[in-house]
């Protein structure tokens, strides 16, 4: 299976081509994000892959923005060990998915993997990419199913949490005042 959405970021002034590729050995999703944020016009494009557990095993980051361009590329077990060309990354221990700040897909990550239950709650270490500030740090997150189309976004301590509106395969349709999906296309390949 295959999915093309189209996402509008209402904050990030942006517009995100993602293409998700399931299949029986995992997922590869690649995506290019342009936009303009704080004086700062950007470019994003990123590579993720997953086990079929949807446990993300590696992802590349190439940031464009200020005349600058960053490439992250980092690899994990599925379990929450990072590596960066072989050397362990101790700092993001026990960080199984990825949240990168201007995309609502890396909510699909948890979502997906989790599989909570309507009124079940779970709280997580995410590895988070503000690629506009240039940071990357370990942070808290609590994802609460409200139901099989709906879920509560919290960040730990609570400094933001919102809404996520998402479709039958967990990828987000409408997330509160970031973003919005106006495309989507499923097809087999």
């Amino acid at each position: 299976m295959q999915t093309n959405i189209l996402w509008t970021g209402r904050e990030y002034h942006s517009l995100e081509n993602c293409l998700i590729r399931e299949s029986i050995s995992g997922v590869d999703i690649s995506s290019i994000i342009i936009g303009h944020y704080e004086e700062k016009i950007y470019k994003v494009a990123y590579h993720i892959k997953t086990n079929i557990h949807w446990e993300t095993v590696f992802f590349e980051i190439i940031s464009q923005h200020s005349n600058q361009t960053q490439t992250i590329s980092y690899e994990s077990d599925g379990k929450g060990n990072w590596t960066n060309a072989g050397q362990p990354l101790s700092r993001f221990k026990d960080c199984i998915d990825i949240d990168i700040r201007v995309t609502p897909f890396t909510n699909t990550l948890p979502i997906r993997r989790l599989q909570l239950k309507p009124r079940e709650t779970r709280e997580i270490q995410v590895l988070y990419f503000d690629l506009l500030d240039m940071q990357i740090m370990p942070v808290s997150q609590k994802y609460t199913c409200l139901s099989a189309t709906e879920y509560h976004y919290e960040n730990i301590p609570n400094d933001f949490e919102a809404n996520i509106q998402v479709d039958r395969s967990g990828f987000v349709v409408d997330y509160s005042s970031l973003f919005v999906r106006t495309a989507a296309q499923e097809s087999h390949y």
